[in-house]
């Protein structure tokens, strides 16, 4: 069945315009709400967290309306990671958690991420069936039956403390300079806390949000402005967070960038010598690099990929028992510390290794060299059906057999954005620019 709303990471889209609705929000919140309330009985909670865009207030408020209407309780969290809402539904007895964000996306946009009572991202089935609920109508409760909303002043400092206890004790950042880019989002307070209280000297940027400038020329999509703050400071890494802090991007003390591929490889290689990789074998996306499969191969660690987002890496890890997973991105999921992606974990681990080995992040964030990879994004609009256009068939089967024993290609649709990605990945860069440009010539043609 195809969904209307739901994509690869919740509903998602332009604010005030649908299905990012306060209308819609609100009828989201009634059928989360009557799905995980479906005996009737009273005490049952919703937590909803937000990250620092404008229209976080208008949907917050309309997803209170439709829960408490279904009779459910509302802890309103305020602006604080994903990661924090995947934490604390659990921690408060909550039936269902609500980030309200759009992730690395611009100001403009917003999005609703659903987490079930233990933490995790709900899976296909159930954003289907809460899907249908919300375009067919839910029955509200009798007036008596309200449900009642309550703020949550102390839940920034609930998880300031969870993310501290992931760093090793007998370890501190004393004498380490970091700079941190907190995108103008959901972590602007809580993860430069966390580093300083850790003992580092913190250089905070992006932490001035406005409603209108998260992740505006900075954060995870943006890593160039920590780039040039680490060589006018002179500091040794820096950590750049997205909009709501569920992902990383590293940067080592020359202003060299290192992506979720680097990160995961690092992390990998530790925990398999120290024998707490699970199945020894990492889980990430097919978009992971070539070079990184290489490299775990190398050291007999398996390489489980998955379709495009966090969520997929996530229900792979459980389903085949596996505690390290993440997305070239920045998405880097460890469930011995947490139930998603968790930008601010990542970076934690990433000092601890920087601390134990004395190794500076220039070596630590290149475990191996990249096999050259290109990746184009083409805008469609909303009635084409560039994929299933004749000529761009062709023009992918061309490509496909162009780069047969000497590459990778990979086409899809975005799961949260109206965009073909075309990927290509070669040893002769060449050849690797023109069938990603005669594919993404062909799409545009029908876009």
């Amino acid at each position: 069945m195809t969904r209307k709303l739901f994509g690869t990471d919740g509903v998602r889209g332009m604010a005030n315009t649908y299905p990012m609705t306060a209308e819609m929000a609100m009828k989201i919140g009634e059928a989360a709400g009557r799905y995980f309330r479906r005996d009737g009985s009273s005490g049952h909670r919703a937590v909803i967290g937000k990250d620092t865009r404008l229209s976080g207030y208008m949907l917050e408020n309309a997803l209170t309306a439709g829960f408490t209407s279904t009779g459910m309780n509302v802890l309103l969290l305020g602006p604080v990671p994903t990661p924090a809402v995947g934490m604390l539904t659990p921690s408060m007895r909550a039936d269902v958690g609500v980030m309200i964000s759009a992730s690395h996306n611009p100001a403009e946009d917003n999005g609703i991420k659903l987490f079930g009572p233990d933490g995790f991202k709900l899976d296909d089935a159930a954003e289907t069936e809460i899907e249908q609920m919300a375009l067919g109508g839910v029955e509200p409760v009798q007036a008596e039956n309200i449900g009642r909303a309550k703020r949550i002043d102390d839940g920034r400092f609930r998880y300031l403390e969870r993310v501290k206890s992931t760093f090793p004790t007998e370890l501190q950042l004393d004498g380490l300079k970091i700079v941190i880019d907190c995108a103008n989002g959901a972590a602007y307070r809580a993860a430069p806390e966390v580093l300083w209280e850790l003992g580092a000297e913190v250089i905070p940027i992006g932490v001035e949000p406005n409603g209108l400038n998260i992740n505006l020329g900075c954060g995870s999509t943006k890593p160039e402005a920590a780039a040039a703050k680490i060589r006018e400071v002179g500091a040794d890494v820096g950590i750049c967070l997205d909009g709501d802090a569920d992902r990383v991007i590293l940067i080592d003390e020359t202003g060299a960038i290192a992506d979720g591929d680097q990160i995961m490889a690092l992390f990998a290689n530790r925990w398999a010598e120290e024998g707490r990789l699970k199945g020894r074998t990492l889980a990430a996306t097919v978009m992971s690099n070539l070079g990184l499969e290489r490299f775990l191969a190398d050291r007999s660690i398996m390489l489980h990929r998955t379709a495009v987002g966090d969520r997929y890496v996530v229900e792979a890890m459980r389903a085949h028992g596996l505690n390290l997973g993440g997305e070239q991105s920045g998405h880097i999921v460890m469930t011995d510390y947490a139930t998603t992606g968790d930008g601010l974990v990542a970076g934690l681990q990433f000092l601890a290794e920087m601390v134990r080995t004395g190794k500076p992040a220039s070596v630590l964030a290149r475990s191996f060299e990249k096999v050259p990879q290109l990746l184009k994004n083409v805008r469609y609009s909303a009635d084409a059906a560039p994929l299933e256009a004749a000529a761009v068939k062709q023009a992918i089967a061309d490509a496909e057999a162009r780069l047969n024993g000497f590459g990778r290609l990979l086409i899809r649709k975005s799961g949260t954005e109206p965009l073909i990605r075309v990927m290509a990945e070669a040893e002769d860069e060449g050849l690797m620019t023109e069938v990603v440009d005669q594919i993404v010539g062909a799409v545009e043609a029908s876009a």
